[in-house]
């Protein structure tokens, strides 16, 4: 599923290869993406000029040269891609705007269609609709800590919650809660100030070496819980190294599930919370 780090290596795409474009053309091949009326985007974007990008949490920002926003909100299994010609355009393009000056086409790329395409007045507008807090790069510790002492819910499905931070998806949470040395079934308002504090950091940490490797995990550093999701051995080759702790490694990594989601926790660097 595209999280935050996906969906920024897409907004910094779109950026490279739109930005001073004027939408020439629109090719709806599946409308089911869309969460606005085909004629009303086709009015919305004929003409325009993409001035900018932007990003809040899991989605992508286009901006037009009349203040509007494009909204692109990539789903399971969106994704973005760009083509020339017709025969050449990705499998699964549900989506196209044609670009005037480049002759590129831009796709909106999506297998299993859950992705959705709107459009919005300003992002402030969007991020209220939605009920999203601040995007989780932009989260100052003293808000986290704020928002985390009023809650008396486990810290990870509060971390899930896109009202409390947007873009932090169920593998980064696993990441933070790993690299900060919480478990995941703390309850909010139990995390000290001090733990908020490595939190935070974490959620750096992690969200902005993801960027780095444009969100191909298999380069994450081997300090990371990742490696040990059961999706590959790269981090440790031709063992089953990857499936224990990297700072302990004779410690093995549990899978659990906490709020009906798969989690993944070093039994020795989180310890679990006593009973109440």
């Amino acid at each position: 599923m595209p999280e935050l780090p996906e969906v920024e290596t897409y907004r910094r795409f779109i950026d490279e290869v739109a930005v001073g474009q004027t939408i020439t053309g629109l090719d709806v091949n599946d409308a089911h993406v869309l969460a606005v009326p085909e004629a009303e985007l086709r009015a919305a974007l004929l003409g325009r000029t993409i001035t900018g990008t932007s990003r809040l949490g899991k989605n992508c920002f286009v901006e037009l040269d009349n203040g509007r926003l494009l909204v692109l909100h990539f789903g399971m299994t969106g994704d973005i891609g760009a083509y020339r010609d017709a025969p050449d355009a990705p499998r699964f393009t549900r989506v196209a705007w044609h670009l005037s000056d480049s002759g590129l086409n831009l796709a909106f790329i999506d297998p299993r269609k859950f992705g959705r395409i709107r459009l919005a007045d300003s992002a402030a507008a969007y991020q209220k609709a939605k009920k999203l807090g601040p995007d989780a790069l932009q989260i100052s510790a003293a808000e986290l800590h704020e928002k985390l002492s009023r809650r008396r819910v486990f810290v990870k499905p509060l971390l899930l919650d896109q009202g409390l931070a947007a873009g932090l998806g169920n593998w980064i949470v696993d990441e933070v809660l790993f690299q900060a040395k919480i478990h995941p079934e703390r309850i909010g308002n139990s995390v000290s100030e001090k733990e908020v504090g490595a939190l935070h950091a974490a959620i750096q940490l992690v969200l902005t070496t993801a960027i780095q490797h444009e969100a191909n995990y298999r380069n994450f550093p081997k300090s990371f819980l990742i490696h040990a999701r059961e999706w590959d051995e790269s981090a440790t080759p031709g063992s089953d190294a990857h499936t224990f702790c990297p700072r302990h490694p004779k410690t093995k990594i549990e899978k659990t599930y906490v709020g009906g989601r798969a989690t993944y926790t070093c039994p020795k660097c989180q310890p679990a919370p006593s009973p109440s």
